[in-house]
């Protein structure tokens, strides 16, 4: 009877494993490329919270090897129960249409198509029924929230540069809107120029080093990130000037550029958004359908404003190999009558 009843919960055991929900996530960054690799990272540890299995396909920010690795998916004999993608270089259509007859669940993650691409392909749970939903942040306020942050720390006003990302990026323009919202709200503040840094340091600095000299009264350096307000920075210093910097990220530069007050405004908290779209396709699974719970479209406020106390916090919890954020205290399984998700990185600061 033992080794038979010892077969049999072997094969349970197989069949349960077997059974764990599959996804696959688009990463459109780059493998090497500090925010995307972590945001991963984040992303696994929501997967072992919640059971599933989570694959990760870098796109390395280009947009034939983010289609390419789509159509592997695609191609495969097993595939993933969900695919999560990002709209970043405007993909999402392509993608949805790749994969419409697929019979993989989609979701929308980080940034999902504009109303415009909508208006041509409609949105979720229409035209392409398995994509069924889409979960973003909070871009646009981060935007105001940073420059309203630094625009209060010159009450007199004064002349602002801007770093923007790739232009073509959903997150990028909705954090410009922001700026652009804080600035209409202080008319002292005069914007001198707008600039894509690309979101990468280097050519945020080189093209500091040639526009700072052009505005010797500018005193305010706005960023979409923080690997540009650094490059910004360099070159500022390197000219002598002494100016008011934003920034948005979680990097351990980042945080710790904030507590040194080298930093004016930080904003961050979105990089746990791909764990919180996992929770929400967990409830999916479990027949605890996420658009009852906020609806198909969902925004979570995540990013925010982080003093030096809450950067240091943050810092520490950022710097464990588990930062102990069980996401399943967020998910519907554990509270099946929630209302909505009340997603929040309030527990890494305390």
């Amino acid at each position: 009877m033992f080794p038979r009843a010892f077969l049999l919960l072997c094969l349970s055991l197989v069949c349960l494993s077997a059974q764990a929900t599959s996804v696959v996530f688009l990463n459109p960054g780059y493998s090497h490329e500090r925010f995307w690799v972590n945001y991963s990272l984040y992303m696994q540890d929501a997967a072992g919270d919640l059971g599933m299995q989570l694959e990760v396909l870098y796109g390395e920010r280009d947009a034939a090897t983010i289609l390419q690795n789509a159509r592997a998916v695609l191609e495969r004999p097993q595939k993933p129960d969900y695919l999560l993608f990002a709209n970043e270089q405007y993909l999402g259509p392509e993608i949805l249409r790749l994969l419409a007859d697929s019979g993989i669940r989609l979701f929308a993650l980080h940034s999902t198509l504009t109303m415009e691409q909508q208006q041509l392909v409609g949105g979720p749970r229409g035209k392409y029924r398995k994509w069924i939903g889409s979960l973003v942040t909070n871009d646009e306020e981060a935007g105001y929230l940073m420059a309203k942050a630094l625009m209060e720390q010159a009450p007199g006003g004064g002349e602002l540069v801007a770093f923007s990302g790739v232009k073509n990026t959903p997150s990028a323009t909705l954090r410009e809107a922001g700026l652009h919202r804080a600035l209409a709200e202080h008319p002292q503040v005069r914007l001198r120029q707008l600039l894509y840094g690309e979101w990468r340091q280097q050519r945020a600095y080189e093209q500091a080093k040639a526009l700072l000299p052009r505005y010797p009264h500018v005193e305010m350096i706005w960023s979409a990130n923080d690997e540009m307000a650094f490059g910004a920075m360099q070159a500022a210093q390197e000219q002598g000037r002494q100016l008011l910097y934003t920034a948005l990220n979680n990097s351990q530069s980042a945080l710790q550029a904030r507590m040194d007050g080298k930093f004016a405004a930080l904003v961050t908290g979105h990089f746990i958004l791909g764990g919180c779209a996992l929770v929400m396709l967990h409830d999916y699974d479990a027949g605890l359908d996420f658009a009852e719970r906020g609806g198909k479209d969902q925004t979570a406020r995540l990013l925010r404003l982080v003093d030096a106390r809450q950067a240091k916090k943050l810092q520490a919890r950022l710097a464990r190999s588990d930062i102990g954020l069980d996401f399943r205290r967020f998910s519907a399984t554990r509270n099946p009558d929630m209302r909505a998700y009340s997603f929040s990185i309030d527990e890494l600061l305390r």
